[in-house]
């Protein structure tokens, strides 16, 4: 299980009707097309870091070797190193790809400005508090000259792990009922009131004022779907 947003909410009790692999692996997929959508605004940063110092060393908080599969063969063709920091290491087949053990709201064995590039894809949402979410901020802001960090938008009116409209904007108790009655979203439908209220609180979607607030020296940058603001990036260049 890697700290990124899908899977953070498992708990289920019945097989999910959604599952990340069929969402995020299908190129006909919207979250599949947004993540490459986004490309444009990560390249530009790794084009001029490797322009100044001829590689970069990417830190991605939450990441997978699939997500960086969506590019292609960027990763092959171009003189970069990615780090996947996730609660717990696994295999990766791509030589230039690394996966480490740790948590993104405590990485005091990362040196300060140890990487090039800080990366985070729909991870800030799960981390847990607001003092959580600040403590991930600070590790992205002190870890390299530049960072790229992504979340969903609150204001979306469609959910995006749970996959209800304005599911979000109810009270806890409302979504914690409603996903022990179906089956929604990446989790499945959970048995157990616990379960429903864990997964509730696992993804805390944030708005502009907010990671204002998390990252104070990054220019915040919109998605938009349909006229719709989907998702923020908090974009520092270095």
């Amino acid at each position: 299980m890697t700290m990124t947003s899908p899977e953070t909410i498992a708990l289920a009790g019945t097989a999910p009707r959604h599952t990340v692999a069929g969402t995020y692996g299908n190129s006909t997929s919207l979250a599949f097309r947004c993540r490459a959508n986004r490309f444009a605004l990560i390249r530009p940063l790794i084009e001029r870091i490797i322009a100044e110092n001829g590689r970069c060393r990417i830190l991605d908080l939450g990441g997978t070797e699939y997500y960086w599969n969506i590019f292609g063969s960027y990763v092959a063709d171009h003189p970069v190193e990615i780090d996947l920091v996730n609660f717990e290491a696994g295999a990766t087949r791509n030589p230039k790809i690394r996966s480490l053990a740790g948590d993104a709201t405590d990485l005091g064995a990362f040196d300060d400005m140890s990487y090039d590039l800080v990366h985070s894809n729909s991870v800030i949402e799960h981390v847990g508090s607001w003092k959580q979410m600040m403590a991930m901020a600070a590790n992205v802001r002190r870890l390299a000259p530049a960072y790229y960090v992504q979340t969903p938008y609150f204001w979306f009116p469609i959910e995006p792990h749970f996959r209800v409209p304005a599911f979000q904007w109810m009270p806890e108790q409302v979504r914690a009922r409603l996903l022990m009655r179906y089956n929604l979203g990446f989790g499945g439908r959970r048995h157990t009131f616990d379960a429903a209220m864990r997964a509730v609180q696992s993804a805390v979607l944030l708005d502009r004022r907010q990671m204002a607030e998390l990252f104070p020296d990054a220019r915040i940058e919109a998605e938009r779907f349909y006229g719709f603001t989907k998702s923020l990036m908090a974009i520092r260049e270095g």
